[in-house]
């Protein structure tokens, strides 16, 4: 057993992720922290594969009441140019599950924020980050895909949920667009100031070549990959997409700084 990563097969949600969570030790985790949260994949409205499905983050919910009394809430700062993360909440079926399993969600969009510094970040040697991210033990729920810009979108690729608008939408109508021009450093910074404390990549299917459309994955991955290491989730990730991580920049800047990608 890694803690680090670990790649399961998958064979639903149900039945896989609690399995690829119990293959890192993650009960003994969940079960010391005070609020637990978790960030999917919900770039826009779309259904998965693009975005992190409802069943799983239902599964993944499920999964940490059994092994920790923590509050959970469910927080994404969507990227889409015209509807709010609380709509895309609604259209994907998170509101609903909020309610029934009493989940808090939060639109990182608008949320409180708290002025970080960092001089060794070449892109972001400052950033306006959402309060409830540095209290809270955080999950990257993220979806298997290419990326146009970043290669490949995976746990730290989907932290950008994280950035506020008002700071990050510089240029065009994309939410987060002042990552575009130098993405990986971007990324890489980003994580340097807040990298997933777990990290989940839902692998079941994957998405072959872009992050918005196209083509899936086939035949489907068939995977769940879980860690504690961002840095050698996403080089697992990588992988499975036909990507050496060594490629990847931002997992290469990744490496040996916030994980290990070997």
């Amino acid at each position: 057993m890694s803690r680090s990563c670990h790649i399961a097969p998958f064979a639903g949600y149900a039945e896989s992720l609690p399995r690829a969570l119990e293959a890192i030790g993650a009960a003994e985790v969940l079960a010391g922290q005070k609020r637990i949260l978790i960030k999917p994949n919900l770039v826009n409205a779309s259904p998965p594969p693009i975005t992190f499905a409802v069943e799983a983050a239902r599964v993944l919910v499920k999964a940490i009441r059994a092994c920790s009394d923590a509050p959970i809430v469910i927080a994404e700062g969507a990227g889409d140019h015209q509807l709010e993360t609380d709509a895309i909440f609604g259209l994907l079926g998170y509101a609903e599950l909020a309610a029934e399993l009493d989940v808090e969600l939060i639109d990182l969009n608008h949320a409180p924020l708290v002025k970080l510094e960092n001089p060794e970040c070449r892109v972001f040697p400052s950033f306006m980050m959402p309060e409830v991210m540095l209290e809270s033990f955080v999950i990257s729920a993220s979806v298997l895909k290419a990326h146009s810009l970043a290669e490949v979108t995976l746990s730290m690729k989907n932290m950008l949920g994280c950035a506020p608008p008002k700071y990050y939408q510089q240029g065009g109508h994309w939410k987060k667009s002042a990552f575009h021009a130098r993405m990986h450093e971007a990324i890489f910074d980003l994580n340097r100031y807040r990298k997933p404390d777990l990290a989940l990549v839902d692998a079941s299917i994957g998405m072959a070549e872009y992050h918005l459309g196209g083509p899936t994955c086939d035949p489907p991955v068939n995977k769940i990959i879980a860690g504690f290491d961002p840095v050698a989730v996403d080089a697992a990730g990588a992988g499975l997409l036909g990507f050496d991580w060594r490629t990847i920049d931002h997992i290469r800047l990744a490496d040996g700084v916030l994980g290990t990608a070997r």
